[in-house]
């Protein structure tokens, strides 16, 4: 935060020297407001910078793994990717300097420890990277790929959208790259500027036959990072740089699989439900806190943690207790032995009723965010979530 706090300070610098027109907040329209140029400088005084502050809460040390090691998140991915090399002899990582260790240090001593077959540096070309990591998957072994920021993803998009995703489906199933993860550094960090801040998990989640994952803290990194490796399909895994070394907890020395595309409900609530990923499932914890401090509103905290395929029944979800009234009878299509129009697991039933309101908060811009795909499903007169 020391970083983000000289980054405001020489921001109020130059704005006090005249140059705040080159500093404008991203908001609203997105492009409209930041990137274009307005249409006029009217609006120039009511734009404000905004830092997002948050504290790391770890979560209670985890038993039922054996024993445990204080890890910082980036340690964390480095004892799930040393896990994944000392059980599968096929397995390989490879990106930008993961060689020596990366630019966070994910992959420091995996080279010494296991050769350097199997952990070596590629060329500066991400659409490489990834078409090698699909060929490598292709044959049957399981390719670790690095791209060293998510933002220099893009590069690969043909090769992740238009090939990974859609191999098993091209060749009828008889082909699939499906042991290919793809792990890069995600989020802003407070100094990163453009090339090194942004969010791009809401461009992949419109892509059938790709997982996109994001955790946010270091028990949780290792543990969504093994069950992405050996997922059946590819993975694309992204790392919230700004946690790294900020997140300490105990983390199991020994491997251990959080399920894909499940939810965690991390504070139960009955006012409002909060739906974040990542670093922001922090500010949001925050958020809560002071809701029930200053306003004493019951909040209910959930991180998604998988992006897609995302868990709608736990964000929409009915407290069912005992036989709830279906709202749609002459629709439900659950067999039941309860009383008409009456089912336990009946889908028109999973809702946010519970709360009946729910804020999504993401670091991504709000144009196309991903919070509007959860909020979109939420209101759907089809789940009669609302």
């Amino acid at each position: 935060m020391a970083a983000t706090a000289v980054t405001v300070g020489r921001l109020l610098r130059l704005r006090a020297a005249g140059a705040e027109g080159h500093w404008r907040r991203l908001r609203g329209a997105g492009l409209l407001r930041g990137f274009l140029q307005p249409a006029s400088a009217d609006g120039d005084a009511a734009q404000r910078r905004q830092v997002a502050h948050f504290t790391f809460q770890p979560d209670p040390e985890p038993l039922e793994y054996g024993q445990t090691q204080k890890m910082n998140l980036f340690q964390a991915v480095t004892s799930a990717l040393d896990n994944s090399l000392a059980k599968d002899p096929t397995a390989v990582i490879f990106g930008e300097d993961v060689a020596f260790g990366g630019v966070f240090r994910c992959t420091v001593g995996l080279r010494d420890k296991y050769g350097k077959d199997r952990v070596f540096n590629t060329p500066l070309c991400e659409q490489g990277i990834v078409g090698f990591g699909i060929g490598i998957a292709v044959t049957g072994a399981t390719a670790i790929a690095e791209i060293q920021f998510a933002d220099y993803i893009f590069p690969a998009f043909d090769q992740i959208v238009n090939e990974a995703a859609k191999y098993r489906y091209r060749s009828g199933d008889l082909f699939n790259c499906g042991s290919l993860t793809i792990r890069s550094p995600w989020g802003c960090v407070g100094h990163g500027a453009l090339y090194h801040s942004q969010s791009p998990e809401a461009f992949f989640a419109h892509c059938p036959g790709i997982k996109v994952v994001i955790p946010r803290s270091p028990f949780q990194a290792k543990g969504l990072l093994l069950s992405c490796i050996e997922d059946k399909n590819p993975c694309i895994f992204f790392e919230p740089k700004i946690l790294y070394r900020a997140a300490v907890e105990q983390v199991p020395i020994e491997p251990y699989n959080i399920p894909l595309s499940q939810a965690e409900v991390i504070q139960e609530g009955s006012d409002v439900t909060l739906v974040a990923w990542g670093t922001q499932v922090h500010v949001v914890r925050e958020v809560a806190s002071m809701a029930h401090e200053k306003l004493g509103v019951s909040c209910e905290v959930i991180d998604l943690r998988t992006i897609i395929p995302w868990d709608v029944d736990t964000v929409c979800k009915f407290p069912n207790q005992g036989w709830n009234p279906c709202p749609l009878p002459w629709k439900c299509g659950v067999l039941t032995t309860g009383p008409p129009g009456k089912s336990p697991g009946c889908s028109y039933l999973k809702s946010v009723i519970k709360t009946g309101r729910l804020l999504v908060s993401h670091e991504a811009p709000l144009t196309g965010g991903f919070a509007s795909e959860i909020s979109s499903t939420v209101q759907c007169p089809w789940r009669v979530c609302v």
